[in-house]
């Protein structure tokens, strides 16, 4: 890799990831580390982990240029006080995570700017910028995986803060399992976790995301209708998205949408049968960039910080 780096982290409720990622949305080889995180985690803890794996991408970069570093994490998050509260990271409440890499980083490169936004904000940059969503100018990005989250491109431009977390919006005719207090919300019917107890409630004798997958393929009854449901509720979340802000793409990703290969398809099928034309013509399609979607967003929050929400 030649040119200007970003360095990009990316903070999630089960791991914290690093890279060295370039102007063309590329990852490092070699660049790429990771420590664990997790509820039961102090927030030193979680610190530590976040510095740890800093310091060995800036013990990688060598003579490269770092003119920025861009950091995701799962929200709820305040761009302006650069401080996070995930919902899976019960130690980090309105934490300065802005100012922890800050300050790791400026102990070894001083001077470099740090841009900091919501892990859904940075998959949906992702997408519209090197993935499934080029030349798109109104989409909305979503993950499904521990929890369902998003974020929202219109008119070609990044929208900040906690918008598109569509993972928290009602769906109508499902209750699922309790999440934030709630069992009416697509991240409660829909998510990984939720998905399996769910499941699991009604029968099936598996115990995660992975034997699901391997159960539906192999013809399960209750496998199959767990992946439906899957499906009806996404689709329902995405339509009543749509209504809202007229996108025209939908780009899902995450570890648990490859529970079933034609995951996607269903879900663009219950969106088609939206009544409102505006709505059904929505297209739903795979991710592109797989699990470097957070890390590749992240840097383009500096590589491609004209798409980004003037600072609020």
């Amino acid at each position: 890799m030649t040119g200007p780096v970003v360095l990009a982290v990316d903070v999630g409720g089960t791991k914290v990831e690093a890279a060295l990622v370039d102007s063309t949305g590329s990852v490092h080889d070699g660049s790429r580390f990771r420590a664990p995180t997790g509820p039961t985690r102090s927030a030193d803890e979680l610190d530590a982990a976040v510095t740890g794996v800093i310091e060995r991408v800036l013990d990688h970069r060598g003579g490269q240029r770092l003119v920025g570093v861009g950091v995701s994490c799962a929200g709820p998050v305040d761009e302006r006080a650069g401080t996070v509260s995930p919902i899976n990271l019960t130690a980090w409440r309105r934490h300065p995570l802005r100012d922890v890499v800050s300050d790791c980083v400026a102990r070894r490169s001083p001077d470099v700017p740090v841009a900091f936004a919501r892990d859904g904000v940075a998959i949906a940059l992702a997408e519209h910028w090197v993935g499934a969503g080029r030349g798109v100018a109104n989409m909305l990005g979503m993950v499904i995986s521990t929890g369902i989250g998003g974020g929202m491109i219109l008119g070609g431009r990044v929208i900040g803060g906690n918008a598109g977390h569509i993972g928290q919006i009602e769906v109508s005719e499902f209750t699922g399992e309790l999440s934030l207090g709630r069992r009416t919300t697509l991240e409660s019917v829909a998510s990984g976790p939720h998905l399996v107890e769910w499941a699991r409630t009604q029968g099936w004798t598996g115990s995660t995301g992975e034997d699901l997958a391997r159960d539906r393929a192999a013809g399960d009854e209750l496998a199959d209708r767990a992946v439906v449901r899957l499906a009806d509720a996404v689709g329902q979340g995405i339509s009543s998205a749509a209504a809202l802000l007229d996108i025209d793409l939908v780009v899902v990703g995450g570890g648990f949408a490859r529970v079933a290969p034609d995951l996607v398809d269903l879900i663009g099928a219950r969106v088609a049968q939206h009544p409102l034309d505006y709505v059904a013509r929505v297209r739903v399609v795979a991710a592109g960039l797989g699990d470097t979607a957070p890390l590749v967003g992240a840097a383009a929050f500096i590589h491609r910080a004209d798409l980004m929400p003037p600072a609020r």
